[in-house]
């Protein structure tokens, strides 16, 4: 546990570092275009979509009168608009994820390992091919769960807390899969990943829940709609930044489990059991006899003539 703290403090310090803020800003750039380029082609067509399937649930429109009752009238205009952006919110995620992990973990990985672990041997246990797929596989996988529990976000308690924790386990899977991959051997990060596999996973979905931080800009109903080209980019920065951090934490932990790794099989080996052979005793006997057939060495004589 203390490993787990040691690494966050330590993330959260290297968020500040001058090298992540830029390269923070790549991800962003790239999210920013493609939101506002989707918003330009599909916004409208989507908004209207969405309000004529609300207009076809008398349960919906239940709903929106009773608000109107209650003085709320304005958000059945925004709430079309709304349920829209939030549910282009875990699409916006998991882009976010994937440009992190693709245009900035390995250069956070190798700032960690270079300011901490110069002389940790690189083994090079997971190639960019394998990174890929195996970042391209977790990703399809937490989409079909996510659009097989998007019924359940209905249910008020759920929606914050599904998300939240299939995001965490996306994180936990590609994170601690790349802070693995250049220093790592294939057999090492599996032993890794098998033994911390709890910590890991409870380590993605803190940072998930940290990621649905910029849900809450979705709250602020119409006003957030009046605001939205303003608090799109602001919300896709801080979920670059919320996921920097995610990658920083597991390159410390995992690089600091890979050390500690190390030093215990060096230990084990520094301790093996000597083979067989003499002991000390008969081995000092054994070269203390003089060959098989050699003349043993005597003084020379004394001619002094002394008795």
């Amino acid at each position: 546990m203390s490993l787990l703290f040691d690494s966050f403090w330590r993330a959260v310090a290297y968020c500040m570092h001058p090298r992540v803020i830029a390269l923070s800003f790549l991800p962003l750039i790239l999210m920013v275009v493609l939101s506002f380029g989707m918003g330009y082609f599909f916004w409208e067509g989507a908004v209207a979509s969405v309000a004529a399937w609300l207009e076809a649930y008398e349960l919906v429109q239940a709903f929106l009168g009773w608000l109107e009752r209650l003085g709320m009238g304005s958000l059945r205009t925004v709430f079309a608009p709304l349920l829209v952006l939030v549910l282009a919110t875990p699409v916006i995620v998991l882009l976010c994820l994937l440009l992190v992990a693709m245009f900035m973990t390995p250069a956070m990985v190798e700032l960690v390992g270079q300011r901490r672990y110069p002389a940790l041997e690189r083994k090079h246990g997971g190639s960019l091919l394998v990174s890929v797929l195996w970042s391209l596989g977790s990703t399809l996988l937490a989409v079909v769960v996510l659009v097989v529990s998007m019924p359940l976000w209905l249910v008020p308690p759920l929606v914050l807390i599904l998300p939240p924790l299939i995001w965490g386990w996306l994180t936990y899977r590609v994170f601690a899969f790349d802070a693995l991959a250049v220093h790592a051997s294939s057999e090492e990060r599996k032993q890794i990943l098998r033994e911390n596999r709890s910590t890991l996973l409870l380590m993605g979905v803190l940072s998930g829940y940290l990621g649905a931080a910029p849900s809450l800009l979705w709250a602020s109903g119409a006003m957030f709609i009046a605001l939205a080209p303003l608090l799109v980019p602001v919300a896709i920065w801080i979920y670059t930044l919320v996921f920097a951090f995610a990658s920083l934490w597991f390159a410390h932990f995992s690089l600091t489990a890979l050390q500690r790794l190390r030093a215990a099989s060096g230990v084990e080996v520094l301790d093996a059991e000597p083979g067989p052979g003499p002991a000390p005793q008969e081995q000092l006997f054994e070269d203390a006899q003089p060959l098989a057939g050699s003349t043993p060495h005597l003084p020379p004589p004394d001619r002094s003539g002394a008795p």
